[in-house]
């Protein structure tokens, strides 16, 4: 029950994150700013929701899941709400921006930390799970809201999503709640590891900030997608063209949000088998290639289509993959709160995918710049894991050995 209702959280905050790209167009002309102006609302969007996480982790903890998890399903909702009768950028900031990122922010780090402590023999699986969530939720929503914006406009659909994506959060949210104290006691106890690194050490160590730049790297890739889509599909002749009579753009980012959630459990499954810095070097890898026939066949409608898919199945997995990693090197005492400071890095990642991508786009005129930088980024990481990280996180083990 409480990995449903937290799968039904994730899901339900979304597709503020996912399906922004469908707002960037009607946004830009109805304010009448540039699109690197309006994509600040997305990096405030991710900073806070990132940025603020070990606060977040810490006010959950004290205060418990369902008054926290409750609050951030209002917020969430309330973002868009106050966004419909938005008439300023700083007011677009200060509503879909800050008070969504806070909102989904205390959600996502609230529903990963309590399914890690409900399911100590599975954590990985379920938090898999509830993260698969948050990149698949929008699957249920891509379709209707480009509908929505195309009859109604965009002031009501952010209207009427924000309070049906508010309440259903909600709900889900007042049946959180933390397990007992002696939940599985006797598992616990037979696999108890040692204590591990606090964050104050950790983040004193190089292998931890190797990890940032990594993952700060890849969230650029995956980001500038995200937040940048509906604007190059135009540039690249896609966004009005059809597939089988359903638009091409809305049927990409529907597959997108597929691929992007299935890929989190899978190649955590992989990384369980023939470990972590292989894995990101195949994941990171596929992005690169795919990314890279994306561009080359941005003029074919269909394989725009594919293409992106197959993009956010190599991107995706990060929030599987670093999250683990991180937990094998530093142990699991402080695994929540050790993992709120690396998710920050998705934070610096959204400011590099998102204004500064648009802002080379509007300098050099064409996006092929922007896909040159996020596919180098993309190889580079990829090489860093089997070539650099491997060697260091594996000697920081052995020489901290009495440490895990």
């Amino acid at each position: 029950m409480q990995l449903m209702l937290g799968l039904i959280c994730m899901m339900a905050i979304s597709s503020p994150q996912y399906v922004w790209t469908l707002f960037t167009k009607p946004l830009t002309a109805q304010l009448g700013v540039s699109l690197t102006q309006l994509q600040v609302t997305f990096s405030v969007f991710i900073v806070l929701q990132t940025f603020l996480s070990p606060l977040q982790g810490y006010l959950i903890e004290k205060f418990g899941p369902k008054l926290l998890l409750a609050a951030g399903a209002i917020m969430t909702g309330l973002s868009w709400v106050l966004a419909s009768s938005a008439d300023t950028l700083m007011s677009v900031y200060l509503t879909y921006g800050l008070l969504g990122g806070i909102g989904t922010g205390i959600i996502y780090v609230g529903i990963v930390g309590l399914m890690v402590a409900w399911f100590p023999d599975r954590r990985g699986m379920a938090a898999g799970v509830v993260a698969a969530g948050y990149g698949m939720g929008a699957v249920l929503t891509t379709f209707p809201v480009t509908i929505s914006i195309a009859k109604l406009g965009y002031q009501p659909t952010l209207l009427h999503f924000g309070l049906i994506f508010g309440a259903v959060a909600f709900l889900a949210a007042l049946g959180m709640k933390q397990p007992p104290k002696d939940w599985m006691a006797g598992y616990i106890a037979h696999n108890k590891k040692t204590e591990g690194l606090g964050s104050g050490e950790m983040l004193k160590t190089p292998v931890f900030w190797l990890m940032f730049l990594m993952m700060t790297m890849m969230s650029t890739s995956g980001l500038m997608v995200i937040s940048q889509m509906a604007s190059f599909s135009r540039d690249f002749g896609i966004a009005n063209a059809t597939i089988l009579g359903l638009g091409a753009l809305p049927l990409a980012l529907t597959l997108d949000r597929i691929t992007n959630g299935l890929t989190r459990p899978f190649f955590g499954w992989v990384s369980d088998r023939i470990g972590r810095e292989k894995t990101m070097f195949i994941a990171f890898g596929l992005e690169a290639i795919a990314m890279t026939l994306w561009l080359l066949t941005r003029d074919i409608t269909l394989l725009f289509v594919v293409f992106s898919g197959i993009v956010f199945f190599g991107w995706g997995e990060i929030f599987s993959l670093f999250p683990s990693t991180l937990t094998d090197t530093f142990g699991e005492k402080h695994a929540i709160t050790n993992y709120g400071f690396l998710y920050m890095a998705q934070g610096v990642g959204s400011i590099f995918g998102g204004p500064l991508a648009a802002r080379l786009h509007e300098a050099s005129g064409s996006w092929i710049p922007v896909f040159a930088v996020v596919i180098s980024l993309d190889i580079l990481t990829a090489l860093l894991a089997i070539a650099v990280l491997k060697p260091m996180r594996h000697g920081y083990l052995r020489s901290n050995a009495s440490i895990h």
